[in-house]
């Protein structure tokens, strides 16, 4: 992995992390296992967050933020239509973001199973587990640096206040 031009290469996928594309907002940085509580308010303080997808170089469609939560809980759930309701969507739109997600990485992420006497299961397969492993690392290593950087971007404007 390099740096080019504002972007990450990722060669072992083969596909560019635009920073543009890793949208920040100020207003709250806090751990992935933190993004269900809201920060306790106070009018002055000034917080951070951000998405990270992917996409293809040529734009078209993008592995988001929400895909890799779908297939977190296809892993844990073996289900996609559990998975779905868990997470709050249609099983049409999980099955549409499975597929734009495959297409542009270029290979299958679920194993779906048909049913017979205990019903149907879905599993990934072993790209979506790496895929999925991958995702979580990447995002760790936004999580330490962006909060890193917020630190001192907060001292900074703190110390100009003083």
């Amino acid at each position: 992995m390099f740096f080019l031009n504002k972007a990450i290469i990722c060669p072992k996928i083969g596909y560019v992390i635009d920073f543009l594309s890793v949208y920040c907002f100020i207003f709250a940085i806090k751990r992935r296992k933190d993004m269900d509580k809201p920060p306790k308010k106070n009018k002055r303080d000034v917080f951070l967050t951000y998405k990270i997808w992917l996409s293809g170089v040529t734009g078209g469609g993008k592995v988001s933020d929400s895909t890799f939560a779908l297939l977190h809980q296809i892993n844990i759930l073996g289900s996609i239509k559990t998975a779905a309701d868990e997470i709050g969507i249609s099983y049409r739109k999980a099955w549409g973001d499975i597929e734009q997600a495959e297409t542009i990485l270029g290979y299958q992420l679920i194993e779906k199973h048909r049913g017979g006497k205990d019903g149907g299961n879905s599993s990934l397969t072993s790209g979506g587990k790496k895929l999925l492993e991958a995702y979580h690392a990447l995002q760790q290593r936004f999580d330490d640096s962006v909060e890193e950087a917020f630190a001192e971007f907060k001292k900074s404007v703190s110390s100009q206040h003083e």
